[in-house]
């Protein structure tokens, strides 16, 4: 039996038994066989309609074309994209798929258009819960570009698969299929992606992903709208600025947690699906656990949550992580005192779940977000130049603190 059949089978037979991304010898394609390195170099995590205010969001399409603006970390000589119909109830049908450099608004730049087309075609159906990725197209992309992926939704959709907070302007247009148009007749203008989870680059070998999982903290909730000033955002700066061969893959859903579904599934339950099985990814930086603790006393409603059981999801994504090869490090739970849902109890269970991070050896390294943006007269205060006003997100600069608080040297040993 030849080499590449034998492959073939042993893939099949551990996928079949739930090891589908084995960083094995042969499943990890390292490019040099003549196909590309494919490595994420951005990422948002699908989530299921949610209300929000007017023109953020779209309840669902019918001939209608949607241009999204992405930021990419890493770069790389060709590019794919990834379409999701993770919670659609019916087949999505995608008309047309093109990724282009962004230029103003709902522009690209002119000669940079691509047709994206899915096992040669230019039109694919996603079955409902399933997900589609593109061929790769030649495209030279820069470390931290902004690209324009454009898709037609013939529709009607019905329930869509989105990000909902995305922070950056995203375009909505009249009726038709405009994704080879240049300047985007735009309908309205949303702050959401739409079926769209990743977008990867051919990247060179030793290229890894690192993915940040967490909650709005991380998704980047009161940051500039269309600045890119998230915490993973930043640190893919620093990264670049060291000539690092890492992507930074951004996987926070605002109001997420460990152990409950609230805003997207439960970190538990998507972890394999928006973190270990990313492509190329390597290393998992883990911020989550303050709206287990939030939502633990009278709001929305109460579900309670001890520090202990906190405590053990964590231990859970540690031991997954772990399984799959991955570096798991793990962040410290920044203050929130002023925030809504704020009490003296959340804060004792914060101060338990923090000493754990930081003194229980379970992580593979620490990350100290705290010690970064607290007030040094208040610890149990986010220090007033860096709250965004809520007492709970940091603004642009607490951003920036939290990515410089990350030690590069996390990163130096191969995972």
């Amino acid at each position: 039996m030849q080499r590449k059949t034998v492959e073939i089978l042993c893939l099949a037979a551990l996928a079949a038994f739930g090891f589908g991304n084995i960083r094995s010898g042969f499943a990890e394609n390292k490019g040099g066989d003549g196909h590309p390195n494919w490595v994420a170099t951005w990422g948002a995590s699908p989530e299921v309609d949610v209300p929000l205010p007017a023109n953020t969001t779209n309840p669902s399409f019918t001939n209608q074309t949607v241009r999204m603006i992405v930021h990419t970390s890493i770069g790389g000589s060709q590019v794919r994209v990834r379409l999701s119909n993770t919670f659609g109830s019916d087949s999505l049908a995608i008309g047309a798929a093109h990724i282009a450099f962004h230029g103003n608004g709902a522009a690209i730049v002119k000669g940079t258009d691509r047709v994206l087309t899915f096992g040669g075609a230019t039109s694919t159906t996603v079955p409902p819960g399933a997900v589609v990725v593109s061929d790769g197209v030649k495209l030279r992309v820069p470390p931290a570009s902004d690209l324009a992926v454009t898709i037609y939704l013939p529709g009607p959709t019905g329930r869509v698969t989105l990000h909902a907070a995305a922070h950056d302007t995203n375009y909505v247009s009249t009726p038709g299929d405009f994704t080879g148009s240049a300047d985007l007749p735009a309908d309205h203008e949303v702050t959401s992606w739409f079926y769209l989870t990743n977008v990867e680059v051919g990247a060179p070998e030793g290229t890894l992903a690192v993915i940040a999982l967490g909650d709005s903290l991380t998704d980047g909730t009161n940051s500039t709208l269309d600045a890119n000033h998230r915490w993973p955002n930043f640190l893919a700066e620093r990264l670049l600025a060291g000539h690092s061969k890492l992507a930074v893959v951004d996987e926070g859903i605002g109001g997420n947690r460990i152990l409950h579904d609230f805003v997207g599934p439960s970190a538990l339950a998507r972890l394999d699906r928006d973190a270990l099985s990313q492509a190329g990814a390597g290393y998992l930086i883990v911020l989550l656990g303050i709206n287990d603790i939030g939502f633990s006393e009278g709001f929305l409603p109460a579900q309670p949550v001890s520090a202990d059981e906190i405590i053990a999801g964590q231990r859970q994504i540690i031991a997954r992580g772990h399984e799959r090869g991955f570096k798991v490090f793990g962040c410290t739970l920044t203050p929130f005192e002023g925030a809504g849902f704020f009490s003296p109890d959340g804060e004792a269970k914060r101060e338990a779940v923090n000493s754990f991070i930081r003194t229980s050896g379970a992580y593979d390294g620490v990350i100290d977000f705290d010690a970064a943006v607290r007030d040094p007269a208040q610890p149990g205060r986010i220090l007033p130049a860096e709250d965004s006003g809520d007492h709970l997100h940091p603004n642009d600069a607490g951003y920036r603190a939290m990515a410089n608080a990350v030690n590069l040297s996390l990163f130096r040993k191969a995972p």
